[in-house]
């Protein structure tokens, strides 16, 4: 196979992990809920913005560099919290940290992970982010919390939208249960993927170890499955945001804002930042795309509070879109799990220097040498 140099775009990347990892966790990283309607909108509305050329400007000292929440960044672009990372390659998370720290931008590790709080720390001299789902279980919550914050963690990223899960029919083909469960289609599978199976043997890393040995009554596979069932809060209120905040008295970003409404509601908690999220496609099948909930968000909030942005995302031309319309910064999910599953560390890092490098000629193209200048005025038209 060609090394990772040849891969010119995250599409490479991805047709690349697709031939690594087996079906069915690759497709737990690409898929959404029910008709997938949202998570196709979510790329497809990006093309909608239609950018500014501008020619004969000074492009000479060109820099991407900005800040997230008051924390330096290579380029306004963070790791977004994915479930299951140490499944699209061994230690998933841990190679995933280690190359958003190289890189200069955040890394956001999921309750839902593979690698704990404590592996990411081993592996990390620069804190990290860690995204918090609010369980029934409020002591469980806590102890999270109590780790994330003994681990150095800079900022906690509570996830809002999934106090129920919704329905992703490629899961259900697949057989893909929380844990997995490895059956003798599952098998073949993985037979078929022999290098990413070495790792895996190489690794003891093969559960939520978040979860496993921390929640009440979770000491294996087998009560790890009931467990998961029962613990998204459905009663999920912005009075919970309230104790969150209080108990982990640092900087909090509210992930999961896609309405006016809410983005306000959010404000009036005293976050840091919201990110305009639809969980990837994966949640409410038929909303808005990210893209397109931004714009009326920024206008509404954007001078209370830092406004972030997920979702489709899949070029630098994109990211320079998200930042002309309002957005401080941006969140990739599925991009660096193509790179993780492509290879490894190595592999998020060329997910990396693709969308640096794109953006960075698109903004040159659109006239700019800063990232912190583009704005409204570098865009033509919104086709929504």
């Amino acid at each position: 196979m060609l090394g990772l140099d040849s891969a010119l775009t995250i599409e490479d990347l991805k047709r690349r992990a697709r031939r690594r990892v087996p079906k069915m966790f690759f497709d737990y990283a690409d898929s959404g809920a029910l008709t997938e309607s949202t998570y196709r909108a979510n790329e497809s509305d990006y093309a909608k913005i239609i950018l500014r050329q501008r020619v004969a400007r000074n492009l000479t000292n060109r820099s991407l560099g900005t800040t997230m929440i008051g924390q330096d960044v290579s380029m306004p672009v963070a790791l977004a919290p994915t479930g299951l990372t140490g499944m699209q390659n061994a230690d998933g998370e841990m190679k995933a940290a280690v190359a958003a720290e190289k890189f200069g931008v955040p890394f956001t590790l999921s309750t839902m992970s593979i690698c704990s709080i404590e592996d990411v720390k081993s592996v990390t001299s620069r804190p990290f982010w860690f995204q918090l789902y609010v369980m029934r279980d409020h002591d469980f919550v806590r102890n999270l919390l109590d780790r994330a914050r003994a681990a150095g963690c800079s900022a906690l990223v509570l996830t809002m939208d999934l106090q129920l899960l919704a329905t992703r029919h490629k899961d259900k083909r697949n057989g893909l249960s929380a844990p997995p469960k490895f059956t003798p289609k599952h098998m073949f599978q993985v037979m078929t993927r022999p290098l990413w199976a070495l790792e895996m043997l190489g690794t003891r890393r093969h559960t939520f170890r978040n979860i496993v040995g921390h929640a009440k009554g979770v000491g294996d596979l087998g009560s790890l499955s009931s467990w998961t069932n029962e613990q998204f809060d459905p009663e999920l209120s912005w009075d919970d945001v309230a104790w969150i905040k209080d108990y982990w008295g640092g900087k909090l970003i509210i992930k999961g804002v896609n309405d006016v409404e809410d983005a306000r509601a959010a404000v009036g908690t005293g976050a840091d930042a919201i990110i305009v999220s639809n969980h990837g496609g994966r949640q409410l099948d038929g909303t808005l795309s990210s893209i397109r909930a931004l714009p009326p968000i920024v206008e509404a909030v954007g001078d209370q509070i830092e406004v972030h942005v997920d979702g489709g995302i899949r070029t630098g031309v994109d990211i320079a879109r998200a930042i002309a319309l309002g957005a401080k910064a941006t969140y990739i999910g599925r991009p660096f799990l193509y790179g993780l599953g492509a290879g490894g560390e190595a592999g998020v890092t060329r997910a990396l220097q693709i969308l640096r490098d794109e953006l960075d000629v698109t903004m040159a193209l659109c006239g700019e040498r800063d990232i912190r200048n583009l704005g409204a005025h570098n865009i033509h038209s919104v086709g929504f």
